[in-house]
Order: C-alpha cells, then structure tokens, then sequence
C-alpha cells in the first residue's frame, strides 16, 4: 500500500462531546472531508468511522475512532494493521492545550506530551515515529495542569470565528501533508493564525 496514507482525528464520540475542545481533531477532519468525495461509515471490525478517497494521485483513508480517545490506540492499530499502513504514512491529528487557540503545528515524530489519545497509539504502534498535527486549545488558566473539565468544554462564542479560521487552516495542511509531504506541509503551515486567544478560566 505504498501510495495510500491515513489521517486519523482524535475525539470522543457522541453528541455530549460534539464541538467540544478535546474533539478538535475531529472537527478539523470533518472540515478537509467536507471538501472532497469522502463518504463515512462506521466499521465495526475497527470501531471506528472510516472514509476514502483518492487526492492528488494518492489514496487516503480518514479514520475517527469511536473507541473514545484514550483507547484511541485500538482503532488505530486495527486499521493500521489490516491495511499494513506503515508509521510513515499516518497523520495523527490531535488537541493541543500547551499551544494557545489559533496556532497549528505538525511534527513527524515525538512525545505524547501527556495526552492519551496519542499515548494509547504509541502503545499499539509500539513506535513514536509517525507525523501529528497539533491543533491548539489553550488552557483554562495559567500555569494549571489539571485541564478536563477544560478540554470537556465547548468553545466559547467569541472563539468560533478563530476556530473556523485554526480548522480551515489544519485542513490545507493535512492537504498537502498528502501531496507534498511533511516538509512542505511544516514549512508552510505551522504557526499562528492571527493573533492567539489564551483560553480564560470559565466561571
């Protein structure tokens, strides 16, 4: 399967969760779905929505785990694993609240860094070595580690207009993470859009 990839956004399933900040990954799947022939049905042998479709030459499948996100890893594996999709060719797209609302960023590899949809593939994979884009949510306060109730929030009015911007612009570079590859799609891409909103503590 060397001309396919897999782009896999990170969420929990459900209408409690929709829109929420942890399902970030979701929304900005959604948003580069909306644009092609990308049609979703749910394979039980995954657990997880699958679509496909053939952009720019190569085939891509879209995958949404419905395993809820900190077993998100089983989904992927299984996928990963009946396709024989290698590392190289998986695009992870996640939430991010160490990066402010309104900035994108795509690695090749590295750490979890705390977040368990990522640890959960990492564990299944066995291996850090695949590309993920971090879509940043901000924190609720300075300096504040514990986050759930957070990242288990909607995003307030006043952001969805930044959001639409942050989904739209995570969507072009998951386009041309598939064209072009990771190196374009970084130089390109990463960085902020506008000027970031470092999310307030809700009363």
């Amino acid at each position: 399967m060397e001309q396919w990839r897999l782009i896999v956004g990170l969420g929990n399933p459900g209408r409690r969760y929709a829109r929420t900040r942890h399902n970030a990954g979701f929304m900005a799947l959604e948003t580069w779905g909306r644009r092609g022939p990308f049609e979703w049905v749910f394979e039980k042998r995954f657990g997880a929505q699958m679509a496909w479709a053939n952009v720019g030459g190569c085939r891509v499948a879209l995958c949404r785990p419905e395993t809820f996100m900190n077993a998100s890893g089983k989904a992927v594996g299984a996928v990963a694993c009946f396709y024989r999709f290698p590392p190289e060719r998986l695009l992870v797209v996640v939430d991010d609240a160490d990066l402010p609302l309104g900035e994108v960023r795509m690695r090749t590899q590295g750490s979890s860094g705390g977040h368990h949809g990522l640890e959960s593939i990492e564990r299944e994979l066995g291996t850090r070595r695949f590309a993920r884009l971090r879509i940043g949510i901000g924190r609720s306060g300075p300096g504040r580690r514990e986050i759930t109730d957070h990242v288990l929030a909607r995003f307030r009015p006043e952001e969805t207009g930044l959001l639409a911007r942050v989904l739209e612009r995570a969507a072009d570079q998951m386009d041309c993470w598939v064209r072009h590859g990771a190196a374009r799609a970084m130089n390109q891409f990463n960085g902020v859009i506008g000027t970031p909103i470092e999310s307030k503590a809700t009363e």
